[in-house]
């Protein structure tokens, strides 16, 4: 669901964020107590991230948090197991599907959820999922996207043996329409990108992620070794994207700006995009750790993200919801409030 525009883009992130840390530092700068990487992709909901590098919010809770931007979002587990980075933001499914093949990674705190911001567009003459039967299909098959076209097919009485699905990066959807395939999936910025396309009659979302709540709710999450070594460094973290919240909500423009630097985009298209994209408020956050029946649940999502990675030959079978997070980060910073 998330990833980067091109190869210039990520060249001018990199200049963005040296500049940042250069103009930052200063004595207060320089007594950070832990350097943070964190893996991420290009997405909307991440824009406190963002905007919280750039201002350096993190400073003051004794970590110095570097974003590491990732093509390929299907790397960043392994980029995690090696070491490279610390933590990462992407989508719960990721998290899922590592515990329940056996790996000890949990969620720390809930970000957004994709509320339509993700998308299959197609061609204008397909009017429905159902119409995609026997069809080309261009998506990410190792990324959430994959959920999105696998839900609705099925919600449609189709699974993906009766599409011919294309397997490409959430970036490249949009060639691959170009090249032949009659719809795809993938997410801001790119959804916007393909919609304005001058070409083969143009193109229209035909199901997108506000059709299915919960699905795709992006994650903060760490391996259970860093958790338990790096507590601290974690609730600064935290803290900081916290704090990049409120500054988007006191200084939206500004805030905007910071992330139409990063999208290499307008602020406009920014603001348009970012309707796409609910970032979960302190105070919601802990009911995501709870069990009740809405998409505002990790229970709740969890199990629906899981059902369609069984059906997918993903994963052999539900994880233990509980053991895909660690609430004591949101549960603390909720109880000083």
């Amino acid at each position: 669901m998330r990833q980067l525009w091109t190869k210039l883009r990520n060249i001018g992130l990199a200049c963005m964020i040296t500049v940042a840390s250069s103009a930052a530092f200063h004595p207060s700068a320089a007594r950070a107590e832990e350097q943070v990487t964190l893996a991420t992709v290009a997405w909307i909901g991440y824009a406190p991230f963002y905007v919280a590098v750039e201002k350096n919010l993190f400073e003051k809770y004794g970590v110095k948090v570097a974003l590491k931007d990732f093509a390929d979002p299907a790397l960043i587990p392994a980029a995690l197991q090696s070491g490279g980075i610390q933590g990462a933001m992407y989508t719960y499914d990721q998290v899922i599907n590592l515990v329940a093949n056996g790996n000890a990674f949990k969620v720390v705190m809930p970000i957004d959820y994709s509320n339509g911001a993700d998308a299959v567009v197609a061609l204008k003459s397909i009017k429905s999922m159902a119409d995609l039967k026997g069809k080309k299909v261009a998506y990410p098959f190792a990324t959430c996207d994959n959920l999105l076209v696998a839900y609705g097919l099925q919600k449609s009485g189709l699974t993906e043996a009766d599409v011919e699905g294309l397997d490409t990066t959430p970036e490249n959807v949009a060639a691959a329409l170009v090249g032949g395939a009659v719809a795809g999936a993938t997410y801001e910025p790119n959804v916007s990108k393909i919609l304005k396309l001058d070409v083969n009659g143009g193109y229209h979302a035909i199901y997108t992620s506000a059709s299915a709540p919960g699905l795709i709710t992006d994650i903060l999450y760490f391996s259970t070794d860093y958790i338990s070594k790096n507590p601290k460094a974690i609730d600064g973290v935290i803290k900081g994207y916290i704090d990049g919240m409120a500054f988007m909500k006191s200084n939206p423009e500004e805030a905007y700006a910071i992330v139409a630097k990063y999208f290499s985009t307008t602020v406009d298209d920014v603001k348009e995009q970012a309707k796409g994209a609910y970032n979960i408020p302190v105070s919601e956050m802990a009911g995501y750790f709870t069990p009740h029946d809405d998409a505002k649940s990790l229970f709740t999502s969890g199990k629906l993200i899981a059902e369609v990675l069984v059906k997918r030959g993903q994963i052999k079978a539900t994880p233990k919801i509980e053991d895909t997070f660690d609430a004591k980060f949101v549960s603390s910073i909720v109880a000083s409030k």
